[in-house]
């Protein structure tokens, strides 16, 4: 068995050598999450602005036929989605290729404990750098989304807001999408 790789001791900045993943944000699930509008908004921000600057984006969506698509807020603007039968994203052959074509993994969406929970465990435990994004998740209690980022600190997988993400996308406030961008985080 080979032995799990040490974390990488420097710090991460999230650039544009990203992938967006928005997992599970589908009505019937949106409906018992604590916040839900808050988390759906975040993740149009962190959609809009992954799409302005060129970033891969894609939507997984949890027993698809039962529980019904990505949220349309976010379907139309996300043509890449995922179905999946396992919790953990990272068990599916599918969005595991798309996830490891390169870069830093963010993951959004439902429910924290659970599927992104797994997920993000599931992609670092091969070795693939993962970020939460804390503002744009959500469970139904906020005592399991704040399990979920205690285990995930623990776990050292990388928890930012979605105005650190987009702002490290950025880079430097003279790009001619700072103004456009600033106005959805503000």
């Amino acid at each position: 068995m080979t032995p799990h790789p040490l974390p990488d001791p420097r710090p991460l900045l999230l650039t544009r050598a990203c992938r967006l993943a928005i997992i599970d944000v589908q009505d019937r699930l949106l409906a018992a999450i604590d916040g839900a509008d808050q988390v759906v908004a975040r993740c149009e921000v962190l959609v809009h602005a992954a799409q302005r600057l060129g970033i891969p984006v894609a939507a997984t969506e949890q027993n698809p036929q039962g529980i019904g698509p990505t949220t349309a807020r976010l379907a139309a603007h996300i043509p890449l989605r995922f179905g999946k039968v396992h919790f953990a994203a990272s068990n599916q052959g599918d969005f595991l290729s798309w996830a490891a074509a390169g870069g830093t993994i963010l993951l959004a969406g439902t429910e924290a404990h659970v599927c992104v929970l797994q997920t993000a465990l599931g992609l670092s435990g091969l070795g693939l750098k993962v970020a939460v994004v804390t503002d744009a998740i959500g469970s139904r209690r906020a005592s399991d989304k704040q399990a979920a980022l205690d285990r995930l600190r623990h776990h050292q997988v990388e928890l930012v807001s979605s105005e650190m993400v987009v702002f490290e996308w950025l880079e430097r406030y003279d790009r001619p999408e700072f103004k456009e961008l600033l106005r959805l985080i503000k």
